[in-house]
């Protein structure tokens, strides 16, 4: 059965992102099912629109955004299917991440407690395959519910058709723009779980409360507390989380910089390339801390910008591309966003125009 649709115009976006950008909509749509999303379709077949869920990893970069927002909030997690091991759980792309997560350990499903306080929905963490102290996306994902835009129909992708990468995937890349997605499906633990504590954060703070056979609940107290202390609270400091990815260097080009920069560090990764963190890089350029006006490098985190009260998405990118001009300058090191422009991230017929 159609329902009507919750359609608004010159609607602020400034809830819906958490830079807090004041940025207007002409037409804004609310979705809360794959019916709603099927007639909003229909009422926008003949331009992009802009598909928005939790607006944790978005820059809105322009004042006004002409184009159709989509915003999917479709609720509900369920049990689809368990076995004495393991368990499928699906979750709508509207749920909020952090919700989901501490919903699964409350019921001793394991997987996903390094992932906690990750701020956004559930649908973007395929997009970005999310990562944090040594678990990403992938390593518990097992479906993605999406609505094909050529068919209409809707379909389930396989990890493996989502070709997760470090902050990367077919929503972002190859196939970028054809689905929406409308759930996740993941994979977890009912017993056994593989708790990763390889990060020396996670041990320390563990080892300071005197816990020697950590839960999952343990760990992702463990990295709640450490996330509430390097970085700020969107709701009281608005942000997207790191800006910018860590990026990868073959041995050579790391050797060739250690020979400059003794103390660079790096992590290996399984390709046999290095891991720099980004925010050493930004930090040896002394931008950690740098403010102007109403944009700034957190003081405590370099790979954060943040809106200090009125900032807009143009200002936000001026001192973006600053950054990068910098560690490019003295490290010949060219950083990528990790956050996402609105105006590249459209949907539709003639999207990338």
């Amino acid at each position: 059965m159609s329902t009507s649709l919750d359609i608004k115009t010159n609607f602020s976006l400034k809830r819906c992102n958490t830079f807090a950008i004041d940025a207007y909509a002409d037409k804004f749509i609310a979705i809360s099912s794959v019916d709603e999303l099927a007639q909003a379709l229909d009422q926008i077949s003949s331009g992009p629109f802009l598909v928005l869920g939790g607006g944790s990893n978005l820059l809105l970069d322009q004042s006004r955004i002409h184009q159709p927002v989509l915003w999917i909030n479709n609720k509900g997690i369920e049990v689809l299917k368990q076995t004495e091991a393991e368990v499928l759980v699906r979750a709508g792309a509207g749920e909020n991440w952090h919700e989901l997560v501490l919903w699964s350990i409350e019921r001793g499903f394991g997987g996903l407690e390094n992932l906690s306080l990750i701020p956004g929905n559930v649908g973007a963490a395929p997009v970005q395959n999310i990562g944090a102290y040594g678990v990403e996306l992938k390593d518990v994902l097992h479906q993605v519910e999406v609505m094909n835009l050529a068919t209409g129909e809707v379909e389930l992708l396989g990890a493996e058709e989502c070709s997760l990468g470090y902050r990367d995937s077919v929503f972002k890349s190859t196939r970028r723009g054809r689905w929406i997605i409308m759930a996740v499906i993941f994979r977890l633990t009912r017993m056994h779980h593989q708790l990763r504590l390889e990060y020396g954060s996670i041990q320390n703070r563990l080892a300071q409360s005197g816990i020697s056979e950590p839960t999952i609940r343990d760990v992702s107290n463990a990295v709640i507390r450490i996330r509430q202390e390097r970085l700020p609270d969107p709701a009281q400091l608005p942000n997207a989380g790191s800006f910018f990815k860590n990026p990868l260097v073959s041995v050579t080009q790391y050797e060739t910089l250690k020979e400059a920069y003794p103390d660079i560090p790096c992590y290996e990764q399984p390709d046999a390339s290095l891991k720099l963190p980004a925010a050493w890089l930004i930090e040896s350029c002394q931008w950690k801390g740098v403010r102007r006006g109403d944009v700034g490098v957190h003081e405590q985190h370099a790979l954060v910008l943040v809106n200090y009260g009125r900032a807009s998405g143009g200002e936000i990118i001026e001192l973006a591309q600053e950054i990068q001009h910098s560690v490019f300058q003295r490290f010949a090191i060219q950083l990528d966003f990790e956050v996402n422009l609105a105006s590249k991230s459209l949907f539709g017929p003639h999207a990338d125009s």
